[in-house]
């Protein structure tokens, strides 16, 4: 099994540079592990404080699930939101150099 998930939320102002540094912490760590079958890219929009993550993975369960930064990052994410992360499955419909 894969899949192809996007997620978005909001973080309240003064949580937007805290939830940077936990996110770059996550890549750092995956730069540092390589786990395969991942492809995981996260932005943050021009307004300072909206987020978006995409991830997408081969084999039978999402690898950022063993991952002991991305479950820092997800401690306390209801505190630095004003909207809670939505995520959605989603399916590509076209793809030019996105390492999707």
């Amino acid at each position: 099994m894969s899949g192809i998930r996007i997620v978005r939320y909001r973080t309240r102002p003064e949580a937007a540079e805290e939830n940077q540094r936990l996110v770059e912490k996550v890549f750092a760590e995956l730069g540092a592990d390589e786990p395969g079958g991942l492809r995981y890219a996260a932005f943050r929009l021009a307004d300072g404080v909206s987020f978006v993550h995409v991830v997408a993975y081969e084999g039978d369960g999402n690898p950022l699930g063993a991952s002991p930064a991305f479950a820092a990052f997800q401690q306390g994410i209801g505190d630095r939101v004003i909207e809670p992360p939505t995520a959605e499955e989603v399916t590509v419909v076209g793809s030019y150099r996105f390492p999707i």
